[in-house]
């Protein structure tokens, strides 16, 4: 996992802090944006095990603090819930400005709720999904009972949640009055995935059946049994992520679908764009990935360099050609290891050994054995690998022939 801290400008320009994670292999197919509960953070565990699960599956994913939140900017006594709205436009914003227009949203609790404003809001967003989220901004009421009388009385007040003090104006209660959720999944005309759990004890089950009620098909409902609110056990958070995943992917177009897979005539093609740096397409007999080189060299690191590559065919053969021989004699092998590595060395044996700039290419490999052999067969073992086909050949004159095409 590729982990960035990115920070952007809301609407009243304070800065909002987040952390995007991309995939560690691969460029990202979509971009999701993850919005949080009330008074949560983007550091939440379920946040945190929701976004891994999907940059695994190869998404890139920004989750953020609200205004007023974690490392965000502002006072949260002054936000509301259009606030939030406003800052998953911003947070898309700077996906579209920066890397590629998110077309996924993801929101858990009233992040949920938020999420179902902001998908109407974003162009680009092509599926959302909820996470036990209250069917009514109005529910969040629920948690402040006992600070409403003083709310309503003297314009604000201090109310406890979840173990921690938090200032909330009238403006914050008057805002909720006027979002109808309704009204707006009856506009929308985007898939939905709700997910919710039946033992939600902080939003009743109930919000998953009126939101499915209100919104259009495709929808989707999936059951999170067991789970608390908060995603608490790591199994349910994981499991969450994983099937939004699986369930957006039907609905977004992945980069992979857009790019033409190299063809050939040959056994290897590699293709690689202006844009791309050194992170190669190829295409190796039925089989696709990517090579590239380390990040100090200026490559992103999505997938074995040329010589590791190199190396590769030399471990692979050598323990291909040790096994079919040790089964040819009838000596079991339960395991060989081969381990190669490359480098330029000091030439050894050479014409021009006392010129210090002297190097060779040189392979180092060295092999485990899980068998019960005795020494000369040991022996014998170390003088097949030397006899592997890829070992003959980098040790033997090469013609390469090259032509356009």
């Amino acid at each position: 996992m590729n982990l960035q801290k990115v920070s952007f400008k809301n609407k009243d320009g304070q800065d909002l802090v987040g952390r995007l994670e991309l995939p560690a292999n691969r460029h990202p197919h979509n971009f999701a944006i993850f919005a949080h509960c009330f008074t949560c953070t983007k550091n939440l565990t379920a946040v945190r095990n929701i976004s891994k699960a999907l940059t695994a599956n190869g998404f890139g994913v920004l989750r953020f603090d609200f205004t007023g939140l974690g490392e965000s900017e502002g006072d949260f006594a002054d936000t509301n819930f259009s606030g939030n709205v406003d800052d998953l436009v911003a947070a898309a914003d700077y996906l579209a400005e920066n890397y590629k227009a998110p077309t996924l949203l993801v929101g858990h609790s009233l992040g949920g709720t938020a999420v179902i404003f902001a998908a109407g809001r974003i162009n680009s967003i092509k599926a959302f999904a909820t996470i036990g989220a209250p069917s009514n901004p109005g529910h969040i009421k629920n948690l402040l009972k006992s600070g409403i009388p003083e709310i309503e009385e003297t314009g604000k007040a201090v109310v406890n949640l979840s173990g921690r003090d938090f200032t909330i104006k009238k403006q914050f209660l008057d805002d909720l009055q006027h979002k109808p959720l309704a009204q707006i999944l009856g506009k929308l005309r985007k898939p939905i995935l709700i997910l919710h759990s039946p033992q939600d004890a902080t939003v009743e089950i109930k919000n998953a059946e009126e939101i499915y009620r209100a919104a259009h098909h495709p929808k989707s409902f999936v059951s999170l049994d067991g789970a608390d609110h908060l995603l608490s056990n790591k199994r349910d958070s994981f499991y969450a992520g994983e099937l939004i995943s699986g369930w957006a992917k039907r609905y977004l177009t992945l980069d992979t679908e857009q790019q033409e897979e190299p063809k050939t005539k040959h056994q290897v093609v590699a293709s690689l764009d202006h844009d791309d740096g050194f992170s190669t397409q190829m295409k190796v007999g039925n089989h696709f990935m990517t090579a590239d080189e380390p990040i100090d060299v200026g490559g992103n690191d999505f997938g074995p360099s040329p010589y590791e590559l190199v190396s590769a065919g030399l471990s692979a053969c050598t323990a291909m050609t040790v096994q079919m021989y040790a089964k040819r004699k009838g000596w079991k092998i339960d395991n060989i290891e081969v381990h190669t590595s490359y480098s330029r060395s000091h030439a050894v044996d050479c014409n021009e050994c006392d010129i210090d700039s002297a190097k060779i290419d040189t392979f180092e490999r060295e092999i485990k054995l899980t068998a019960d052999l005795d020494e000369k067969q040991k022996k014998r073992i170390l003088q097949i690998a030397d006899k592997c086909p890829v070992h003959k050949t980098l040790h033997n004159e090469t013609q390469v022939i090259t032509t356009l095409i």
